[in-house]
């Protein structure tokens, strides 16, 4: 028997450089995931979604842009902003350790790690073209309906 393949979509919201952005980022993560069948990722992904764009709302100054996009089993939640620098461990460093206690560190650095510690996968590359004036940068995470990819037998 052939199963057929999954259904690939794709989502894009343009967002302000307004602290209530993660609330309409959140929101739409809410209204879309029951479309596709994806209603078990809800929560990690508004949680992921709020803190990314969060990131990309405190951090610079100009719009950003939240994309979403999936088949039956994943979903990818990537953001888009105007800062080219690519912050640790999306840029392939170490982050910090959660939970850990790092002298100097603010409460409200740790956003992305738990991004990198909620999600399958993650990652981060820059946009656009400093010679062109154009920059920036895209932040992305994966979230997996399938318990094996965590190591958590079914």
């Amino acid at each position: 028997m052939t199963t057929a393949p999954a259904r690939l979509w794709a989502y894009t919201l343009r967002l302000p450089n307004d602290p209530r952005a993660p609330r309409v980022a959140r929101g739409t993560v809410r209204g879309v995931l029951p479309l596709y069948g994806l209603e078990a990722l809800a929560d990690s992904a508004e949680l992921l979604t709020s803190e990314l764009v969060t990131n990309a709302v405190r951090h610079t100054r100009g719009p950003a842009a939240l994309r979403l996009k999936g088949d039956g089993e994943r979903m990818r939640i990537g953001v888009s902003d105007s800062d080219p620098h690519i912050p640790p461990p999306f840029d392939g460093s170490p982050g910090p350790c959660a939970g850990a206690t790092v002298p100097g560190v603010p409460e409200g650095g740790r956003g992305l790690t738990l991004v990198r510690l909620c999600a399958h996968e993650w990652g981060g590359f820059p946009l656009g073209d400093p010679a062109l004036g154009t920059q920036g940068k895209f932040l992305w995470c994966d979230l997996t309906l399938r318990r094996e990819d965590f190591g958590i037998a079914a």
